[in-house]
This record gives C-alpha cells, sequence and structure tokens, in this order.
C-alpha cells in the first residue's frame, strides 16, 4: 500500500491513446486519483470537478492524473463526452491499484466483491507522496486537493 513518503510504484499504465505511461516515471508535483467506473455519476463529478479547478493546478505545473480499470477507448469517450482536462489513465490488469491500496474489499447489498476505493494521491516535487485521501467523498474534493497542493510550495 502507498503511503505518506512512498515513490508511485515502478508499473506501466495506458493513458486514454492506448500509449504506456509509467507511474515511477511520473515527476512531482502531481495528482493521482482512483476512481471505480468511467461515465458513472460520482465518478463524472469528480473527474468535471479536477477539470473545473485544471487552470488552478497548472498554475502551480501540477498535473492531473485519474486512473481507473476502463480501457483506453472508453477513457477517451468518457473524456471527449465531458470535454476532460485532466488525463485519464487506465489499469486494466490492477498492478498499479493493487500496489497503491485502491483495490479494496467492498460491500453491496450483503455481498462482498473487490473494487477500486476512491482514493487520491498527492506527489511532491521529491517524488514523494505528500498526502493521501482514502474513502473520498466527490463534494468539495478537488478543492481540498488544490489547496494541499498549493501549500506544498
Amino acid at each position: 500500500m502507498t503511503d505518506i513518503n512512498d515513490t508511485l510504484p515502478d508499473v506501466n499504465v495506458a493513458d486514454s491513446a492506448g500509449n504506456a505511461v509509467n507511474l515511477a516515471a511520473l515527476k512531482g508535483p502531481l495528482v493521482l486519483y482512483f476512481y471505480p467506473k468511467a461515465d458513472t455519476p460520482g465518478c463524472t463529478n469528480e473527474a468535471k470537478d479536477f477539470t473545473a479547478l485544471s487552470a488552478d493546478f497548472a498554475a502551480i505545473n501540477c498535473p492531473v492524473y485519474g486512473m481507473s480499470k476502463d480501457k483506453p477507448a472508453k477513457l477517451a469517450k468518457f473524456a471527449a463526452k465531458y470535454d476532460l482536462n485532466v488525463t485519464l489513465l487506465s489499469d486494466e490488469a490492477s498492478d498499479a491499484t493493487e500496489q497503491m491500496g485502491a483495490w479494496v474489499e467492498k460491500s453491496m447489498y450483503g455481498k462482498s466483491y473487490m473494487g477500486i476505493d476512491r482514493s487520491t494521491y498527492l506527489v511532491g516535487k521529491d517524488g514523494k507522496v505528500a498526502h493521501v485521501w482514502r474513502k473520498v467523498k466527490v463534494k468539495d474534493h478537488a478543492a481540498e486537493v488544490l489547496a494541499a497542493a498549493k501549500a506544498l510550495g
């Protein structure tokens, strides 16, 4: 499980165009958030909230990446449908999701299943995780992450 002061794992995922992205090679500061499924209400609102603040994140040179297990083609459609201005990443194999601790046991209607825990990681300039949010509630979350990113300096 990735926590404060850890670095991002050395795993490859894909962007919405299908290009390989190595998480360990990404340079901070950056935001990496995990969401359960593209084009669902909560996930759409979260992506739109980060997009609405994308100029503010850009002003502090802090790119935002959103990750799910969706295929790259689905992510491309999701981004186009809502004019999203965050980089969407696909972790179909769950390698990053599991290593970072965002793949958890959940329960619905008394049945247990594995799924993505809505989580966000703020990585500092030093490449280390500076802040972790788990079990995220979407409302006001992007603004809270922006405030924490600004506080990193």
